[in-house]
């Protein structure tokens, strides 16, 4: 027999299947601070919480006879994941639970959003009769821009089709076969900001999509524009946003989330009568927090009778034979996804990972996870993991290709990783690990280099002439830009070039403007590797 400890507020539907299951006890008890639980945790088998319980690495610990800890709902911040795998215990979510909920509240909010509704209900409660200040739009015929193309922004897709609307779509990972499978038209954020009629934004927050719509897409933004968000606080700059709704650029805007939860008494949303707010209610539903629960229960039972399983976002057990090869390369295949992820323009259609050495005698799936990983969390942020990376990219119709051979050119290992777009752009790295200097990277493209993948990097793309390395120090020392390395990059005298800088600080965007306008400069693009 199983026991399975639920220690937070689940409802009895969510755990139906545990209860009803032969080879399973359950117990719940709730409301338990840490001592109590490190008492008991060592008789049960898994452990199944909510956001209430923060389950610690003493917890961790104490649990030696877990083999689970789920997680009925999307986030796991209150679990230390690093602890639970070096236990060998999976830590699961429901990553789909919540997928409708939040369509229907984003599609909610949009329609509230054109006809008043919240406005309109409080005035005519307060006794007031007006029908002619709360004149609305149709949605019919507009066209609606959705950044982020996941599972929740394709729902959102099917369902304003539904109500007559064009849709304009923006995803890193959006190709124009994945488009036109969704019935929706490619575009850029640029396009969506020109020519929507409203917006809808469904992206992770990572540094890259926070503020993505500020004061420069205001400033060229379509009168008119009416804005939703249920995504993630942190997304659309809400100051900027004030602004233009002040200005007219903007009609109005719904926000079920804030950069900051809950919001000061004094922020401006919440008395501005064209904001609607809710208090972050996506996931709110008595179906998804039932359905998420049911998802979660089912997965533990899978775990338990040693079963395929899905939804893991901690590492699956790899033989220690195994791990022992792979671990030294796991922060380096990481690192070259990442790398190769922010040299890349365009959507992705393939992955393309190539082990050449003695890694080709080994099962290389866990280190395939981090070199994947590396490359859709520049776009997707914390939501990849090493375990639902492939998922992500299967459901953006990304390929994974992987290869192996045992000869190298002079290394015992040699890891590269190409990304293949839709336009057809290649762009590959190349890395090992060298005894003494850690991990390098030794290929980028065609360029034979030595980069150590560490910290903030420029790589610049020029034409081979005499004084570019002079003026591109000279530019950077004038912007207090301090150089700690640099690699250039040729294949032949006089042709193109790469210089890539290691820096102690990342240069700002007008500095790397000015490098790209240098002679003989064709582009400057910033690296970031953690």
């Amino acid at each position: 027999m199983f026991k399975i400890l639920v220690s937070d507020p689940i409802s009895d539907l969510g755990i139906q299947q545990l209860v009803d299951a032969n080879d399973v006890t359950v117990v719940k008890k709730t409301g338990l601070n840490e001592d109590e639980l490190v008492a008991i945790i060592g008789e049960f088998d898994a452990l199944m919480v909510r956001s209430q319980t923060t389950v610690t690495e003493r917890i961790l610990t104490a649990g030696t006879n877990l083999k689970a800890v789920g997680r009925a709902g999307v986030g796991v911040d209150n679990i230390d994941l690093d602890a639970a795998t070096k236990r060998g215990i999976v830590v699961i979510n429901a990553p789909d639970g919540n997928t409708i909920t939040t369509c229907e509240h984003t599609l909610a909010m949009m329609m509230a959003l054109a006809r008043h509704i919240p406005q309109a209900y409080a005035k005519t409660i307060s006794g007031t009769w007006d029908r002619k200040t709360f004149i609305g739009v149709e949605l019919r015929g507009k066209t609606l821009g959705i950044l982020g193309m996941g599972r929740i922004g394709s729902e959102v897709a099917k369902r304003a089709k539904a109500f007559g609307m064009d849709i304009l779509a923006f995803d890193p990972f959006l190709t124009e076969d994945r488009a036109e499978k969704l019935e929706v038209k490619l575009a850029t954020v640029n396009d969506i900001v020109l020519n929507a009629d409203f917006m809808t934004v469904h992206t992770p927050l990572t540094p890259e999509t926070r503020n993505m719509i500020s004061r420069p897409q205001f400033e060229v933004m379509k009168k008119g524009m009416r804005i939703i968000n249920c995504a993630r606080g942190g997304l659309i700059d809400e100051m900027a946003l004030i602004e233009a709704i002040d200005q007219g650029i903007v009609a109005g805007a719904a926000f079920d989330v804030f950069e900051h939860e809950p919001p000061q008494s004094d922020h401006p949303f919440l008395n501005h009568p064209k904001v609607i707010v809710t208090p972050h209610l996506g996931a709110s539903t008595i179906e998804a927090q039932e359905n998420v629960a049911i998802d979660v229960s089912e997965e533990i039972l899978h775990i338990l009778r040693n079963e395929p399983f899905k939804n893991a976002v901690n590492i699956p057990p790899v033989a220690p034979s195994v791990m022992n090869k792979l671990q030294p390369y796991f922060s380096l295949g990481e690192k070259l996804g990442s790398f190769v992820a922010q040299i890349t323009t365009g959507a992705v259609s393939e992955i393309h990972i190539d082990y050449a050495g003695d890694l080709s005698d080994v099962d290389t799936l866990p280190l395939t996870r981090y070199i994947v990983k590396g490359v859709l969390s520049h776009h997707l942020g914390s939501d990849v993991n090493i375990v639902n990376c492939s998922h992500l990219a299967k459901s953006r119709d990304v390929n994974i290709v992987v290869s192996k051979a045992p000869k190298t050119k002079g290394f015992t290992n040699l890891i590269s990783v190409s990304l293949k777009t839709q336009n057809n752009q290649d762009r590959l790295v190349a890395g090992t690990l060298l005894q003494g200097y850690g991990e390098r990277i030794v290929l980028l493209d065609k360029y034979t280099v030595d980069i150590a993948p560490d910290g903030n990097q420029i790589l610049i793309s020029h034409n081979d002439k005499p004084g570019i390395i002079g003026l591109v120090g000279t530019l950077l020392g004038e912007n207090d830009v301090n150089i700690a390395s640099m690699q250039v990059g040729r294949t032949l005298v006089g042709g193109s070039a790469l210089m890539i800088l290691t820096v102690d600080k990342a240069p700002s965007k007008d500095v790397l403007v000015k490098l790209a306008s240098l002679q003989e400069i064709n582009s400057a693009l910033e690296i970031i590797l953690n």
